[in-house]
């Protein structure tokens, strides 16, 4: 019974993670030459998904703002993600949309979107509000802010033990968020994050170098 619990625990250990990949997420200008922008990154190295986050204008000059972002995505197969609005989700066709936790619920983006959409929530720095989450069939749950950031308002420190909590107990899919750098994010990787969701580090500089020194990083940081 011993050698068949280790057997066990041997093929258990020999199973490896998929590698986590770079979900990006938009600067709120997303005007001038960013479309070559988001071009150069998406082609600088592996890039799971791309996050259209806008604030402040209304839907039909989001729609126009997202239209040559969203078919450069699709030339690259990067899934579009759409920040906070099911109904611009709807109306661009978005491969998903990404749920704050007062941006309507996963029952009503399902409604909207399609069983194919890709629906991913908030969850700060709370197992509850994952775990509810998953229940109602979200496809990927977001933890943080795991460093300070300036991309928005901090309410919410989350710990290594969340990722470490869910990757061994949950298949869905979990993303770190908040003030990820090529620098700090090699703890992510090894406590479980599937995802490293990642703004200013990549936007505020060379955007090629960066997706460049995070994957290299992540490679690094794989077990």
């Amino acid at each position: 019974m011993t050698d068949q619990i280790d057997t066990d625990q041997a093929e258990q250990d020999e199973i490896e993670r998929e590698p986590t990949l770079l979900y990006l997420i938009s600067p709120l200008k997303v005007d001038g030459d960013f479309p070559q922008r988001l071009a150069r990154a998406l082609d600088a190295g592996p890039v799971a998904a791309f996050q259209f986050r806008v604030k402040d204008i209304d839907q039909h000059e989001a729609a126009r703002l997202a239209e040559p972002l969203q078919a450069i995505c699709a030339e690259r197969e990067v899934a579009f993600i759409v920040n906070d609005s099911i109904s611009l989700a709807k109306r661009l066709g978005a491969d998903g949309v990404h749920l704050g936790q007062e941006d309507g619920t996963v029952e009503e983006a399902r409604k909207a979107l399609g069983r194919d959409a890709q629906i991913g929530v908030t969850c700060h720095d709370s197992r509850h509000l994952a775990m509810e989450a998953g229940d109602a069939g979200a496809d990927y749950v977001a933890f943080g802010a795991y460093f300070p950031t300036t991309t928005k308002d901090v309410k919410h420190k989350a710990g290594l033990d969340l990722l470490e909590w869910w990757q061994r107990i949950f298949e869905i899919p979990c993303v770190a968020i908040g003030g990820i750098t090529p620098e700090n994010c090699g703890a992510l990787v090894e406590a479980g994050a599937d995802f490293l969701a990642v703004s200013g580090a990549v936007w505020n500089g060379d955007e090629a170098a960066a997706v460049k020194a995070f994957n290299e990083a992540i490679a690094a940081a794989m077990p």
